[in-house]
């Protein structure tokens, strides 16, 4: 049969039939490009890297599968009824019908959000997954001015303040944050909520420029993504520990800004719980009495009514015994290790901060690890002169009035002490000294090789005596801890244990040594045997030469296994020997540049 000529042009092949150009896909769509621009950030889509870009590389390429998922997607018929609305009322504004036009805007169509969430995010966890961005923009929107000319609504601003409260809120009453950091960009925080560890930043407490060079159109297009979803995961948040949503707030500590205090998250009186439940206990009963001669639906009712205050009081009826309802609230996710050790860190201290301390950080930090603070001002839970304060938060070179029964430190402790999870010596930061560096929780120290700062050492020291562990002395290291020489010399092991250990220590040697001798064996093409074995052992033993050459033949075994590689995984190991190497040569840079410091100050 023969086969039929296909014009050049008619079917696309290859990529050409897999991907299109942006103008392709605003011609296709039919849309402008900052309405596929929002729509791509909706919906998630983003530009692919095609093998063989076929229109050039100046080029974006997108999907044609995520063109025609955004070909059928509702929001571009929003959209042009919104474009359609808008000239409506501007036809209004020109003939001079302001009425019309006022009822026009009032009318605009909205498009929603809630849809687009749920496709994106079908599961809770691939909502909590996805939260490090949606809290830093909504964390920085919160701090922003309202401003007409940026399209920054008021109502936009308030929305976001209220949402990163509520979620701040939750946070410090369920004890679930975990590390604190103070940067020049502001202070990043991470969390551990359902398993999902959640970082993001907050900027500083100080008066926001937004610049000309801001792309504030793309940002706002974001936003409208994220308001949306971080409400439903507040909600779906507040429900897990049986609270409603939203939180009841206080209009008195809002009035001054109190930030997160102002919500109450949990029952704000355990006493006022009681009289509520008690007062309806009494008219249900005042109720059966005086209506005993009625229907006896409406008995059955009371008694209705009865039977579920009962149940949800405790049998004593004690005004005390509502107290394990607020600590039942929270007594779900306490299980772990570190919700327990992190609510305990400042159990039975109370804070003070001064007028100078910027207190939005520190009225969800100190909470969250169990302690109580207050500030200067009204609103305060307590004053400047309790005597029950066991620290006061200052941030100025001198401090002139002082409690004997406190302690007067810097901000920088208290971010310390939750990165250690321990309470650090005072020392080091009382007023008017040269804090200590404020060292990064989010770097790793224990990876071999790395540079290890000299406070951060101190820290782990603290940290083994606070939980009783045997740490290398200062004139040992941790292999010094595998010799049991040193550890007798040292005093940490008495000299039965020391034989012992040195006995295992020379059979681990032995077989050390044989396996290498094996292998190499078998590398060459030799076979061996047990009675080889035994002899190399044996030879080993009795010559004393365990130690011997071990670490050539571990090189010469490496260089014959790296030989015996695949290409592919060859390159591999020497792209992870080159990224080794530029880690190493960072360290080593540190190293030098501690070395000068140390001489200049000598």
């Amino acid at each position: 049969m023969v086969k039929h000529y296909r014009p050049p042009g008619k079917k696309k092949e290859g990529n050409a039939a897999k991907f299109v150009t942006r103008s392709q896909a605003l011609k296709h769509l039919q849309i402008s490009l900052p309405l596929f621009r929002k729509l791509c950030i909706l919906k998630g889509v983003t530009p692919r890297e095609p093998k063989k870009k076929f229109k050039g590389t100046h080029q974006t390429y997108y999907h044609v599968k995520d063109i025609a998922f955004l070909h059928h997607e509702p929001l571009v018929e929003i959209h042009r009824a919104i474009r359609v609305h808008e000239k409506k009322i501007k036809k209004a504004e020109a003939k001079k019908n302001l009425e019309r036009a006022k009822r026009l805007r009032e009318r605009t169509p909205k498009p929603k959000i809630d849809r687009i969430i749920r496709q994106r995010y079908p599961r809770f966890v691939d909502a909590l997954g996805e939260l490090d961005d949606c809290l830093t923009m909504v964390h920085l929107f919160a701090a922003l001015p309202a401003s007409q000319s940026k399209k920054i609504d008021v109502e936009c601003v308030h929305t976001c303040r209220r949402l990163a409260h509520e979620w701040q809120a939750f946070i410090s009453r369920t004890h679930k944050l975990r590390k604190t950091f103070v940067s020049v960009k502001g202070i990043y925080y991470q969390a551990d909520v359902e398993g999902q560890t959640i970082t993001w930043l907050t900027p500083h407490s100080l008066q926001q420029v937004v610049t000309d060079d801001i792309d504030i159109t793309t940002m706002l297009n974001f936003l409208q993504l994220y308001e949306p979803l971080l409400g439903f995961v507040n909600f779906r948040l507040y429900h897990s520990i049986n609270l409603k949503y939203p939180p009841k707030t206080d209009p008195r500590l809002e009035a001054i800004a109190a930030d997160v205090l102002y919500i109450k998250i949990f029952f704000p009186n355990h006493a006022d719980l009681y009289a509520l439940l008690k007062s309806d206990h009494v008219a249900g009963s005042g109720q059966v009495e005086t209506n005993q001669k009625e229907a006896e639906s409406g008995v059955e009712k009371s008694e209705l009514r009865l039977a579920q205050l009962q149940h949800q009081l405790p049998s004593n009826e004690q005004p005390g015994a509502l107290m394990h309802l607020v600590e039942e609230v929270t007594g779900e996710d306490e299980e772990d290790q570190d919700t327990r050790e992190c609510k305990r860190l400042f159990k039975n201290m109370k804070f003070f901060l001064s007028r100078e301390v910027h207190r939005e950080s520190f009225l969800f930090v100190i909470p969250a690890f169990g302690g109580t603070v207050s500030w200067e001002g009204e609103g305060a839970p307590f004053g400047e002169s309790d005597q029950s304060i066991s620290h006061q938060i200052v941030d100025r070179e001198s401090q002139g009035h002082r409690f004997l029964s406190r302690e007067y430190v810097q901000p920088q402790w208290v971010y310390d002490c939750v990165n250690a999870r321990i309470i650090l010596p005072t020392e080091n930061y009382l007023v008017g000294r040269t804090p200590p560096p404020h060292l990064s929780p989010f770097i790793n120290y224990d990876e071999e090789g790395a540079y290890v700062p000299d406070y951060a050492k101190t820290i782990k020291h603290l940290q083994a005596a606070a939980r009783k562990e045997v740490l290398p002395l200062p004139g040992f290291g941790k292999e010094d801890l595998e010799d049991p020489q040193n550890l007798l010399i040292g005093g940490l092991i008495d000299r039965a244990e020391a034989n012992e250990a040195a006995q295992k220590k020379q059979k681990m040697k032995i077989l050390e040594q044989q396996y290498h001798d094996d292998l190499k064996k078998e590398l060459k093409g030799d076979t061996h045997t047990s009675a080889d074995s035994k002899e190399t052992s044996t030879g080993a033993e009795l010559n004393g030469e365990s130690t011997r050459n071990v670490q050539e033949n571990i090189d010469d075994s490496s260089d014959m296994g790296k030989l015996m590689l695949s290409r592919k995984k060859r390159k591999l190991l020497e792209a992870m020997q080159i990224s080794n190497a530029r880690k190493q040569g960072k360290t080593d840079l540190l190293r030098q540049r501690k070395k000068k410091i140390d001489e200049a100050k000598s």
